[in-house]
């Protein structure tokens, strides 16, 4: 039994959810988000609240339960909430600047790292150390940030480069003399 799956996924007000042709889409204040439904799974949206069942008892659609109760979760919180990484820059000459559907990194390189913002995607830099991506899609902002990292990730010894806000980047000791 899934502990997560037995829960049913809350719908506020202002949000609508509908399924149709094997599709679930969710409306809310922040846009849109649709997701392809599992044939393992029963979806229902009944009320203020969807709910998802294994379809049988085989061990695919136990496997699927949890999973497709959160995916569900996580596009309602999208529509309503929507979803954001910061990213801290940290190293003499690193830098980071918003220009529209751009964002351009300064990383040591002899070239500057020009990446285009995936749509749907918001990105700001309050300062040139901070990226702060948001979006309605958690993947999509949780990818993105991914790709921005990969560029940069931070190193032991200096701890130089790019992490995720609140995380802790394990520090090595210099080499003895």
């Amino acid at each position: 039994m899934s502990r997560i799956g037995k829960k049913p996924v809350a719908i506020p007000s202002g949000v609508t959810a509908d399924i149709e042709d094997g599709v679930l889409t969710v409306k809310g204040p922040k846009g849109t988000l649709t997701m392809g439904l599992v044939d393992e799974i029963e979806y229902s949206v009944e009320g203020e609240e969807i709910t998802v069942k294994p379809a049988n008892d085989t061990r695919r659609s136990r496997d699927f339960w949890g999973m497709q109760r959160t995916l569900v979760s996580n596009l309602v919180e999208g529509v309503t909430e929507g979803y954001s990484k910061v990213l801290e820059i940290t190293g003499v000459g690193y830098r980071a600047q918003a220009q529209g559907k751009k964002l351009k990194l300064q990383l040591g390189f002899s070239h500057d790292v020009d990446l285009d913002v995936p749509e749907g995607l918001e990105v700001k830099t309050p300062d040139q150390t901070t990226v702060e991506i948001s979006g309605i899609d958690k993947q999509a902002v949780g990818q993105f940030a991914a790709e921005v990292r990969r560029w940069r990730k931070p190193e032991p010894y200096k701890g130089k480069g790019i992490k995720y806000r609140g995380e802790y980047v394990f520090r090595k000791e210099g080499k003895k003399k």
